[in-house]
């Protein structure tokens, strides 16, 4: 736009806002930032770790101050990669009598992450994020579909050509909701997320359909709509305890076995997974940040100059 108003070159008057104008080439974490960043004024008492894809597939993983609410002062540092050591040997730089000062760090459910958290703020008690484990027992409630709807199509395909072979056009069978078997499998993706009482009149429909051909889906839904529940009614730690180890011995019973994989897994991240309930913090507002990053990204298109757009994230967010 200034560009176009001064009669400059665009590209041009970029140069020389990046070399001249902003500060960049003094900026003092300029010779590593395409490597890693860090702000040790930051460091808070309540962090969330993650990590974000940057530019072409390149993950970098990301440290924030919960207290800074996504404002300025909330990034503490960023490292490529997701090595622990790497990224441990970065917040090291970190005086270790303010690194034992932080209270809780809240990640996701990757060894790694959590090696990386134990190490570098040996004083803080770790949170294993509710909505990752969530997610574990979506996924199991779809892949479960997803199965049922390869087995439809096959179910058709074989159909189709005993129609062809016979001499008959084949006519699917279309189900009291106008939907054929296939159609009803995948368009139940979405409503396999929600809980029953914010299914609109026609997804209620479909679920009845759904759950009467496949018992052992509403089982798998059912499962994970009560994990959930636990996550949101419960305040104490004690109760908490007391509904998971309930919730295993359903996953047992039913004999799924992606929920077994689930079960497993939270058994694994058990103690992480407990200290939920002692503050009720997720990683809601890591995953929010990285949402920032993406826009901020998409804003410029992409990412051509990393440490320039390092640069601009210490503006904005450090």
């Amino acid at each position: 736009m200034l560009g176009t108003l001064f009669q400059l070159d665009g590209k041009r008057l970029q140069e020389q806002y990046i070399r001249h104008l902003s500060g960049f080439t003094q900026w003092d974490q300029l010779g590593h930032a395409d490597d890693w960043i860090l702000f040790e004024k930051n460091l808070g008492e309540y962090l969330s770790l993650d990590e974000v894809c940057l530019s072409q597939g390149e993950l970098y993983t990301v440290l924030t101050n919960k207290e800074a609410r996504g404002k300025k002062g909330t990034l503490l540092a960023m490292v490529k990669g997701t090595v622990s050591e790497k990224v441990v040997a970065v917040l090291e730089r970190i005086p270790y009598r303010l690194r034992k000062k932080v209270k809780e760090v809240t990640l996701d459910l990757a060894p790694t992450m959590e090696r990386i958290a134990r190490q570098s703020f040996p004083k803080a008690r770790l949170v294993s994020d509710r909505f990752h484990v969530q997610q574990l027992a979506g996924d199991a409630v779809q892949q479960l579909r997803i199965q049922y709807r390869w087995e439809a199509i096959e179910q058709e395909n074989k159909e189709i050509e005993l129609a062809r072979e016979t001499g008959h056009k084949y006519v699917p069978d279309i189900l009291p909701n106008g939907d054929t078997m296939k159609q009803l499998l995948a368009r139940s993706r979405h409503l396999l997320f929600k809980q029953d009482t914010k299914w609109t009149p026609s997804q209620r429909q479909r679920a009845e359909i759904l759950f009467a051909r496949y018992p052992l889906l509403e089982q798998a839904y059912q499962l994970s709509r009560r994990l959930s529940y636990i996550f949101s009614n419960t305040k104490e730690k004690g109760i908490g305890f007391t509904r998971l180890a309930q919730w295993y011995d359903q996953v047992e019973k039913s004999g799924l076995k992606a929920f077994s994989t689930v079960s497993r897994t939270i058994q694994n991240h058990y103690l992480t997974i407990l200290n939920y309930f002692d503050n009720r913090h997720t990683n809601a507002s890591a995953e929010s940040f990285n949402a920032k990053i993406k826009a901020l990204r998409a804003q410029f298109r992409g990412v051509r100059n990393v440490e320039f757009f390092m640069f601009r994230l210490m503006k904005i967010y450090a």
